[in-house]
């Protein structure tokens, strides 16, 4: 029995410094939207465009830059992705026009950060495919906690220093890190000895992007992934306005304000869910996990809700929202994966990840637009613990069988073609 390759754990580690090198762009865009303001000219609603427009980018290109990691590999792409990443930093520190600004800090980091998400989470989906679900949950992580080293340290930086230096002085240090650790990155060869899916994950034979958007299963998906990221986006983007709105905000629990205290909790939540639901979907399978995941989020906002004027209950559901959200970006390139194979994953995940674009697009404004209408958040809960429900059950009820006949169709296809046996 040939020994199981010890480079992927290699390829694990190398990928998960990339993708906290590449997360602060996206979680630390808030500590730069006033000195932004001041240098531009700019007022809060035009500065925040540039916001969109980097996560826009990050997203809705990904097919294009899965296509090319897959046709230049990833060592030379997501090092690329990295330097381009860093250098949207560099850029932006002397911009003092919106065009600017949108050029540099939305548009390179919002392609360099997107080539490097897709590109990693395809190279771990082929890495291993008995442990796909934990793997590219780790990474995922890694991506959302990363910038936990770097809020507290720019923070500083930015008042001691200035906005302009802290941008020159980590977009290279990141840049930097993630160039070096992405050139020891390669997908698995001939030489690589990779263990079989776990019993109970079943893995379909390879698709290619054209393949797979003809069918129902790619669709269906699409349609969960953006609803989960449009209910989830709709409350976390608007976490601040509603915890104020609650009157919980400046609530003093163990020594600190209710919303910091709770957003740090969140954010660590928000990371630890990627693996520890990818982990449980390798064991109990992927619909399985989903099922549970996203109804569990939906309690979480359904009781946020009741709860919503108790600060201590405030900081542990919300916790707990987090945490039956940010399983998506695990369970479902995972899933997609075991779907159509490992050939074209990077790209066809691609697709998929449009999804989190749309939800984005759609998640803050919408739920925005629903208060000011209203004037009061309680619709906007009640939204996203429908789609939460709903997409629960899709994954239990419709998904799950509609998979399991997809791979049982494809496995009596190799079974007709296959030769008869000498007589």
């Amino acid at each position: 029995m040939a020994v199981v390759s010890k480079s992927r754990w290699i390829q694990l580690g190398l990928s998960l410094v990339v993708m906290m090198a590449i997360s602060s762009p996206q979680y630390v865009w808030t500590l730069f939207v006033k000195p932004f303001q001041g240098a531009t000219g700019a007022s809060l609603p035009a500065l925040q465009i540039t916001f969109s427009l980097l996560i826009v980018l990050q997203t809705w290109l990904s097919p294009a830059q899965g296509w090319l990691v897959e046709k230049f590999g990833p060592k030379f792409l997501v090092a690329f992705g990295a330097a381009l990443s860093g250098l949207g930093w560099v850029a932006s520190a002397n911009a003092t026009s919106l065009t600017m600004l949108y050029f540099t800090y939305g548009g390179l980091c919002g392609v360099g950060t997107g080539i490097v998400y897709i590109g990693i989470i395809g190279l771990m989906a082929r890495w291993f495919p008995d442990k796909r679900g934990f793997a590219i949950g780790m990474v995922a992580a890694g991506y959302g906690m990363g910038a936990l080293l770097t809020t507290f340290p720019i923070d500083s930086m930015i008042k001691s220093s200035g906005h302009a230096s802290t941008l020159v002085f980590f977009g290279v240090l990141l840049g930097a890190v993630g160039v070096a650790a992405a050139i020891g990155l390669r997908p698995p060869g001939s030489e690589d000895h990779l263990p079989p899916p776990v019993e109970g994950i079943a893995t379909g034979k390879d698709a290619g992007p054209k393949e797979m958007i003809a069918t129902p299963i790619f669709w269906l998906m699409f349609a969960m992934m953006t609803m989960m990221s449009t209910g989830g986006l709709m409350v976390t983007s608007n976490f601040a306005n509603f915890a104020r709105d609650f009157g919980v905000a400046d609530a003093a629990l163990f020594g600190m304000a209710a919303l910091p205290l709770a957003l740090t909790v969140d954010r660590i939540l928000n990371g630890f869910t990627r693996p520890f639901f990818g982990w449980v979907s390798d064991r109990i399978g992927r619909e399985n996990t989903m099922a549970i995941a996203f109804i569990l989020e939906a309690l979480a906002i359904l009781a946020l809700l009741l709860y919503r004027d108790n600060a201590l209950a405030f900081v542990v559901l919300s916790g707990l929202v987090f945490f039956g959200w940010g399983e998506i970006f695990s369970l479902f390139p995972s899933t997609l994966t075991d779907t159509f194979g490992t050939k074209n994953a990077t790209t066809n995940y691609g697709f998929l990840y449009i999804s989190q674009g749309v939800g984005s697009v759609l998640g803050g404004p919408v739920a925005a637009a629903i208060h000011d209408a209203v004037g009061s958040w309680i619709p906007v809960f009640l939204i996203a613990v429908a789609m939460d429900v709903l997409t629960g059950l899709l994954a239990f009820f419709i998904l799950k069988p509609m998979r399991a006949n997809y791979l049982a169709g494809q496995a009596a296809d190799v079974l007709q073609v296959a030769p008869a046996p000498a007589e």
